[in-house]
Parts: C-alpha cells; structure tokens; sequence
C-alpha cells in the first residue's frame, strides 16, 4: 500500500452519476440509451488512454441507490465539469451528475505495479 503523498497527481475529481430513468438497470435500456451508453463507455476508455481519467465503475445493485463513479484528473474544477457535462450519458441526459473535488489518499501496490 502506498500512499499518495509519494507519487505526482494532478488535481483530483470524483463525478457520481445515477439513472435518471429509474427503470434502465431494472428493464435495461432503450435503443437510444443503449447507444448513448455505448458512447459513455468509449468516452471514459479514452480519457483513461490519455491518462485523465483513473478509475470508473459502477455498482452492481439495480435499484434506485445504484450509482457509477468517475474519478478523473483535471487542472481546474472547470474543467472537471467540462469533462463531466461532455460525457455522453450526461450530455444526452441518460444520467444525472454531480461533481465533487477528491483526493486518493491510498493507493494499492497492485494498481501501481499494474502501471509501471
């Protein structure tokens, strides 16, 4: 385990994200949501290839408690909003976002190993 304070970050940034249509995780998605997800998805594996994005995932419930999170690099809390407002699932307003200044305070030797 090692903690942050020993490796450079940028600026932290967690993004929540909920269904805004109660019924997607329970029913699934419809054929637009089903696209707009596709492109959610594509979106976040890019920002994670250029580095900015670190780490994104979602619950495994499908009830109304059911969230995603986004934890990304950002210079400037205006541009954590951007890149949040510019995730398709959020533009296309497939889910509901909120954004949150944040800092990894402990970080696994197995996802450093992972990166080196």
């Amino acid at each position: 385990m090692q903690l942050t304070s020993d490796i450079h970050m940028n600026t932290q940034y967690l993004y929540r994200i909920q269904p805004i249509r109660p019924t997607l995780l329970t029913e699934g998605p419809t054929q637009d949501e089903a696209a707009v997800l596709q492109q959610h998805v594509s979106y976040l594996e890019n920002l994670a290839k250029e580095g900015t994005v670190l780490l994104a995932g979602r619950t495994q419930t499908e009830d109304p408690s059911a969230f995603g999170i986004v934890i990304l690099q950002a210079e400037t809390a205006e541009m954590a909003h951007s890149l949040m407002e510019n995730d398709p699932a959020v533009h296309h307003e497939v889910m509901r976002a909120e954004l949150f200044p944040y800092c990894i305070a402990v970080l696994s030797d197995q996802i450093i190993q992972a990166n080196e």
